[in-house]
């Protein structure tokens, strides 16, 4: 029997709240299951899950298999300082305004003319190669008949 860790959804329509259960990966996603290790409330901010990580570790040391998302919940619950971390620095990267250029000064004053160089000549383009007029043309395929012929 495959054992999974996974989520079991609760709560009403639009507001999800879920369970962590042990369950056999072959049974539906709210059916029955062997054991309820913790719960996680998405839409609360902060520390959203509560989990037994002994009983979570038990069942992995027997071969249960936690889910992406409940393995992300375990990894949090075991390091709240790095989660912390991670979570507030997502908040100041999506509050923090994007970066505006600065305008260019203005000034009242008159820009002080500064010195043209003349305008200068543009290069003559070098000339363009001609086809090799000299060299021998292909002879058409009845001049080379021609000459096999007079052989």
């Amino acid at each position: 029997m495959a054992v999974a860790i996974r989520l079991r959804r609760e709560g009403a329509l639009n507001r999800p709240y879920f369970k962590v259960v042990v369950t056999d990966s072959r049974s539906p996603r709210d059916g029955k299951f062997i054991e309820i290790v913790g719960t996680y409330d998405p839409k609360k901010p902060g520390a959203n899950s509560t989990l037994k990580l002994d009983r979570i570790e038990h069942w992995i040391s027997k071969g249960a298999q936690p889910s992406d998302t409940v393995r992300s919940l375990i990894k949090k619950t075991k390091n709240p300082e790095a989660a912390a971390k991670k979570a507030a620095a997502k908040a100041a990267k999506k509050s923090a305004p994007a970066p505006k250029p600065a305008p260019a000064p203005t000034t009242t004053e008159p820009a002080e003319p500064t010195a043209t160089p003349a305008p200068t000549a543009p290069e003559p383009a070098p000339p363009a190669e001609a086809p090799a007029a000299s060299a021998p043309a292909m002879p058409a395929a009845g001049a080379a008949a021609e000459e096999k012929s007079e052989s």
